[in-house]
């Protein structure tokens, strides 16, 4: 066993929530085993190479599996998957999960850097990587790190081409059968996944769920979106690798025993062409990606067919692409409010859910079956102000991985987690998000919320996507720049933004102060959400300390 996962909600809770029915209490393999037994012949997985079904995928996790056993994988050991969207990335999350093993998937895009960061701190054992993606050899540069990480002992590669040195074949080790393989039965209680977030840390934030978490409090998070008596479809936009993705094959397969659409990258024009193709029940995204597809939608209209939900996280939902993305698709648009972390709740399928006006953006009421959530008020915050936002429940991970510090800082003794998330809970039990602690951009003293001023910007009849950074300043400390995406035709001037918030009500020592309009569409890290830092990088190169407007 390559790394202990400590859990740091207290054991008789978590016991309680199995005990109301909250969790399964079965671990990912065995429930995804029930529904190939109760529909061999059922879809599965759909991606670029067409369909496999429920038996056909749980042959190849069994050989899989049986081959990573042969190559010395035990339960418990931690094995990093770095694969795109697709069955292989699929087959890899069931054998493992079969093996009793834990699951480290990180989106492919990531540099060696991270890569090293991340198997290193987690002691992994094993990584799976593909042979090249879009040019990059990534087995190839996983297996040159291996020397710098003790604990790794196999590159295992997969795809075309040849397999590189210091690597193992993943068709190899599936060629030697599963007839003999026997699963594990791990408790549900331990680890089954490390979530990888894309936080503000130095290095990534990396979160220990269990079999329970997994399949339970999230798995009840999908279940109050879908439609009853039929199991979901669902068109994954975001990396099955990140965070989001989580709700991949643990949650949509092994315990609601639907379907996965995955796109290998997005690109807008796949998104449209894969809803109008297959068919999806569900479309999971972040804001920004379904702006990009509403671009498109005016030239190459969708017909719905068949869509439960629009289910958008990641980054704030405006108002304005909620009712736009709800009548281009014609289903309602889910604003999910959620993170590795351990926190979640959304505004659900009711048309009414979401009261207009207040501070902040309205994410729903919190739902004991995924996490209950409370404010821990600020030191000198008065009563009925914004908090920190904690969370605690059946989807509650069981620790940081690799990271003492990060637990001590986030974690409590009685099991709650503190988010770094501002916010505040409306008399009917309503959460609104106002903000991020790490994200208030300091002016001169005074404190400045970007997602705000993102929310407020949001409503300009011309803008199409929108994000607000602080950028250093001699002077102020920072000043607070608006990064911009025009709609087609428009052109977005710093005084018009202004004057729009005026006429909002916004205080001015809160207006953006820089501004740079961004052509085509906002850039997005690996993980599918939007990339501040590479914004940042494109305001200094611009201009380094004064107004920026450029494409």
């Amino acid at each position: 066993m390559t790394n202990r996962l400590h859990d740091l909600v207290p054991a008789p809770l978590r016991r309680t929530w199995a005990a109301a029915g909250h969790c399964p209490d079965i671990d990912l393999y065995t429930l995804f085993r029930a529904h190939r037994t109760a529909g061999p012949h059922r879809t599965a997985v759909i991606d670029a190479r067409g369909e496999i079904s429920y038996a056909e995928l749980d042959d190849e996790a069994r050989c899989l599996a049986a081959g990573l056993a042969e190559a010395g994988i035990r339960p418990g050991d931690v094995v990093g998957v770095q694969l795109p969207n697709g069955r292989e990335a699929v087959v890899a999350d069931l054998a493992l999960a079969a093996l009793g093993a834990v699951a480290l998937p990180f989106p492919v895009g990531r540099g060696g850097r991270e890569a090293r960061s991340l198997l290193g701190r987690s002691g992994a054992r094993a990584v799976i990587a593909a042979t090249r993606w879009r040019g990059v050899e990534q087995a190839k540069e996983l297996a040159d790190l291996a020397g710098e990480l003790p604990a790794l002992h196999a590159v295992i590669a997969t795809g075309p081409g040849i397999v590189p040195a210091g690597c193992l074949s993943l068709t190899e080790l599936a060629a030697a059968g599963k007839d003999g393989f026997t699963p594990a039965r791990p408790d549900p209680d331990t680890a089954a996944r490390i979530l990888v977030s894309s936080g503000s840390e130095a290095e990534p934030k990396m979160v220990a769920y269990s079999h329970n978490a997994l399949a339970g409090g999230r798995g009840n998070f999908l279940a109050s979106v879908l439609a009853e008596g039929r199991p979901p479809r669902c068109l994954f936009l975001a990396p099955l690798a990140s965070a989001f993705g989580s709700s991949g094959t643990a949650v949509t397969l092994a315990r609601h025993g639907g379907t996965l659409v995955l796109l290998d990258r997005f690109t807008p024009e796949a998104a449209l062409r894969a809803i109008r193709a297959h068919r999806p029940t569900h479309v999971l995204g972040v804001p920004t990606m379904v702006r990009m597809m509403l671009e498109r939608w005016e030239a190459d209209p969708v017909p719905a067919q068949g869509l439960v939900a629009l289910i958008l996280g990641g980054s704030a939902l405006d108002a304005a692409t909620r009712e736009e993305a709800r009548r281009a698709f014609d289903c309602p648009v889910v604003n999910l409010y959620g993170s590795a972390d351990g926190v979640n709740c959304h505004t659900g399928l009711a048309p009414d859910a979401v009261p207009s006006g207040g501070p902040g953006v309205v994410v729903g009421r919190p739902d004991p079956a995924v996490c209950e959530i409370r404010i821990a008020p600020l030191h000198g915050g008065a009563a009925g102000e914004a908090g920190e936002i904690l969370a605690r429940g059946p989807m509650t991970p069981l620790s940081y991985v690799g990271a003492p510090e990060l637990n001590m800082r986030y974690r409590t003794a009685d099991g709650w987690v503190r988010t770094g998330d501002l916010g505040r809970l409306d008399a009917d039990g309503m959460l609104r998000v106002v903000g991020r602690l790490k994200d208030i951009v300091i002016r001169g003293g005074a404190n400045i919320s970007p997602a705000e001023v993102e929310g407020e910007l949001s409503s300009h009849p011309d803008v199409r996507d929108v994000l607000c950074v602080g950028v250093p300043d001699p002077l102020m400390g920072e000043r607070l720049a608006a990064c911009v995406v025009p709609r087609s035709g428009r052109e977005i001037t710093l005084a018009g933004l202004c004057a729009h918030l005026d006429s909002r009500g916004l205080e001015r020592r809160k207006h953006p102060e820089r501004l740079l309009t961004v052509a085509g569409e906002l850039p997005l890290t690996p993980a599918g959400k939007p990339d501040r830092a590479a914004l940042r990088q494109r305001l200094d190169a611009v201009c380094p300390s004064g107004r920026a407007q450029t494409g």
